[in-house]
């Protein structure tokens, strides 16, 4: 994988000592920088800490041994083709039962039309995800990616949660590993990391009651993994989880990249409660934003890349983690709609030039990524990629 790592990452020189207000955080600082793995503990205490400073030095100590001063970005389009799901979770606002006002479920010439369309800059990635429907298929979701692939060879395809895998496969009477490998003879390049939600029960049952349990989600990742598929991974926060039901989701992540190394990114999702059945409870702060870029940086200890999604957090406070942790600040994404029918304000989409200011903006250096965090080269509305 050519990455900009090396020359100028584990060189960057420390700019000053560690300072904080808070002694708790000072036996974790030593941790941190001696290389050590932090602890359930250590990842609690983190949580609990009102020095946001301290805890954004340290993880940005972390971020730029690894990364150096690069943040990444890459030119995307979500495909979201069907809003029709089975789930009724409490969290989401854009699945809907089958006959209820206002579902879609696009036909695949209108799904292969959709990634035709919007900006003219190529993309290089398509981010399917949709709900949960009860009649369609796995064909269905075979043939649509096999058309995006036969009319888009050159793109990456980054398709289906580990909830959607697990329900197609139950319909299908295949197992995850068979459902995968169909799927990955289709053209799916790597799996996005949506539904983990939080891993333990007690919330699940709240949030997400009718979608796979964190073990299994967990499970069908490491198929994927096994498989030569990578994934990103996730986490919903900002509900009605505590710190520790954090730290355990983070820890849960990290045992498995322990295992399969197959966890591309992590990438928090900020909790929308707008439009759910959760909507009594407040938005996240922006504090709170940036300290969960901060302790997933510093726990997710094998973890390359921290990405904060800015259309969950805002596009503001995504530049400001650049400097607590995160070192990708996501694509264009292009109409994404599972965040916006949950109250997202944020734009459909930033253009590549948008992008690469807030990145700049940031003092940081722009690298536009594929799915891979490889290369792109660009003239006009082509692409190449460094392999």
């Amino acid at each position: 994988m050519a990455t900009p790592m090396g020359h100028n990452a584990a060189a960057l020189p420390q700019r000053h000592r560690f300072q904080t207000d808070d002694p708790r955080l000072e036996p974790i600082a030593e941790k941190v920088l001696a290389g050590e793995r932090l602890s359930f503990d250590d990842g609690v205490t983190l949580y609990r800490s009102g020095d946001i400073l301290a805890v954004g030095w340290m993880a940005n100590y972390v971020r730029e041994k690894l990364n150096g001063n690069i943040a990444y970005f890459n030119v995307n389009r979500h495909i979201n083709p069907t809003n029709v799901c089975v789930a009724s979770c409490r969290l989401c606002a854009f699945g809907l039962k089958k006959d209820a006002p206002g579902t879609y479920t696009m036909a695949l010439e209108e799904a292969w039309e959709t990634a035709a369309t919007g900006y003219t800059e190529a993309v290089t990635e398509f981010h399917i995800v949709g709900g949960l429907h009860p009649d369609l298929p796995l064909e269905y979701f075979l043939d649509l990616v096999s058309g995006l692939k036969e009319r888009f060879p050159q793109v990456h395809i980054k398709a289906f949660t580990m909830v959607e895998v697990a329900f197609l496969a139950k319909r299908a009477k295949l197992s995850i590993r068979e459902t995968l490998v169909k799927m990955k003879q289709a053209g799916v390049d790597s799996l996005p990391g949506g539904g983990a939600e939080i891993f333990a029960d007690r919330v699940r049952h709240i949030i997400c009651d009718h979608k796979i349990d964190g073990g299994e989600w967990l499970e069908t990742a490491k198929t994927a993994h096994l498989l030569g598929l990578r994934s990103n991974a996730t986490m919903l926060y900002g509900h009605v989880e505590s710190d520790e039901d954090r730290v355990d989701h983070l820890l849960r992540l990290r045992a498995v990249q322990d295992e399969t190394g197959g966890f591309q990114t992590f990438i928090p999702l900020a909790f929308h409660p707008a439009n759910t059945a959760l909507e009594h409870i407040p938005r996240t702060t922006g504090l709170l934003d940036l300290k969960q870029i901060a302790v997933g940086r510093l726990l997710l200890d094998n973890f390359t890349h921290i990405k904060a999604y800015w259309q969950m957090m805002t596009a503001k406070i995504a530049q400001i983690s650049l400097r607590f942790g995160a070192d990708d600040i996501d694509g264009t994404v292009v109409e994404e709609k599972i965040y916006h029918e949950a109250g997202a304000t944020t734009p459909q989409g930033l253009r590549r030039a948008d992008l690469i200011r807030l990145i700049t903006e940031a003092g940081r250096e722009p690298f536009e990524r594929d799915t891979l965090y490889r290369a792109v080269t660009r003239s006009e509305d082509s692409f190449t990629v460094a392999v």
